[in-house]
């Protein structure tokens, strides 16, 4: 199985200050489109074909991979994206946090397996390197801060 967890600071210094609301509106708009958030061609579909409170069902074909997620939101601070079909099963979850000193941080952590694939095996390993390296989550927590400041300055937030 795989577990990686990743966080970063929502307002760094130098970076356009996100309140809990944008950065939780960027959040759901990721959930319910990827494509808006990911490297352009990464996600070529992406759908929403079920919403029932408290979680909607979405389609997506990432990285040439098809894929069904339900996923829940927990405004304003939770989206959790279950693995329904595809080639991982678990979970992913975004959580945005204050901390003491009032401070927003956006934290991932995903405890998944690849289906058909032995547990605790090389593909498995290989992955678990991915998600944990700097071009891992971490990136990709920072990429979606960094697109919701984009969308936010071109009044799409």
């Amino acid at each position: 199985m795989i577990y990686s967890t990743a966080t970063v600071p929502v307002n760094p210094e130098g970076e356009t200050r996100l309140t809990r609301e944008q950065v939780w509106k960027g959040l759901e708009l990721k959930a319910r489109d990827a494509r808006l958030f990911l490297p352009p061609g990464l996600c070529t579909r992406c759908d929403v074909v079920e919403e029932r409170a408290p979680h909607f069902v979405r389609e997506a074909t990432i990285a040439g991979s098809d894929l069904r997620e339900i996923i829940t939101l927990e405004a304003p601070s939770k989206v959790t994206f279950f693995q329904a079909t595809g080639p991982r099963e678990g979970a992913i979850v975004n959580e945005l946090f204050g901390d003491e000193a009032g401070e927003l941080h956006l934290k991932f952590y995903c405890y998944i397996g690849l289906r058909g694939k032995e547990l605790n095996g090389p593909e498995e390993q290989v992955v678990q390197t991915q998600f944990d390296s700097e071009k891992g989550y971490k990136a990709a927590l920072l990429s979606t801060l960094k697109r919701t400041r984009e969308l936010l300055a071109e009044g799409r937030l």
